[in-house]
């Protein structure tokens, strides 16, 4: 089972990791991985490895097995000459990992400051979209953009905590989507956690996200849309919000 490496310290960017197993189209399984595998709405993880004698291979995607024991890094166009049980160095492509994990903060931000079930959830490089059943009371996209800004500019901490299953199921609060359900299976959950000691949000999240709020950056509710009687899609794009 390949060690995510990446749900403790989402800023490994370059690691070293043995080579598991090469299986057909270029899949490479590692005994661990700091790439992210494509779930919960954020897309998986590029980059390259880099073998002993310094010839890089592109990953074009990360993804999990079919039984999600094992992290699938996919280089459809290099992993010839690769040889099982060798050490290679795995280089996350850092730029594009980073605006994912300012975005995925941010779509948590937008949580907090529209507490309803989230029925679904996008996390992009530029732009990102959170679902929620909303009532019908029109939401304001100036009002909902200064909100987050304020959570951004506080600088709160943002941290990961572990919990058993039991402890989920004694807190079934905690979890906002109306629609899907923490994995289960390894006996704990991981929880996302935003302000001292999680006072502002706690959730179950599997995602990869920044320290503290102020490095989400500025960021604005680009446009909101009616997908349905109480559904309503908020679009959050970076920069600040445009003129009227």
């Amino acid at each position: 089972m390949t060690n995510p490496v990446y749900q403790e310290d989402a800023y490994l960017s370059t690691m070293e990791a043995r080579l598991e197993r090469i299986e057909d189209g270029g899949r490479l399984i590692f005994d661990r991985s700091n790439f992210f595998a494509s779930g919960g709405g954020q897309p998986g993880d590029t980059g390259m490895i880099e073998t002993a004698d310094g010839r890089q291979i592109a990953i074009a995607d990360t993804v999990y097995s079919d039984d999600r024991r094992d992290i699938v890094l996919l280089a459809p166009e290099g992993a010839e000459g690769l040889t099982p049980g060798e050490m290679l160095v795995l280089h996350v492509d850092w730029k594009r990992r980073y605006k994912l994990m300012r975005m995925h903060t941010a779509c948590h931000i937008l949580s907090v400051v529209l507490p309803y079930p989230i029925t679904g959830a996008a996390v992009g490089e530029d732009e990102s979209r959170v679902d929620f059943d909303l009532p019908d009371a029109e939401a304001d996209k100036a009002e909902v953009t200064a909100r987050m800004m304020e959570v951004v500019a506080a600088n709160h901490p943002v941290f990961i905590r572990w919990i058993t299953d039991e402890e989920l199921d004694a807190n079934p609060g905690l979890v906002k989507s109306a629609n899907v359900k923490p994995p289960r299976g390894t006996g704990r959950i991981r929880l996302v956690c935003i302000g001292e000691d999680g006072s502002m949000d706690t959730q179950p999240c599997g995602g990869t996200h920044v320290g503290e709020t102020q490095e989400v950056g500025e960021i604005h509710i680009g446009k909101i849309e009616k997908k349905g009687r109480s559904n309503r899609r908020f679009r959050i794009r970076f920069g600040p919000l445009p003129a009227a």
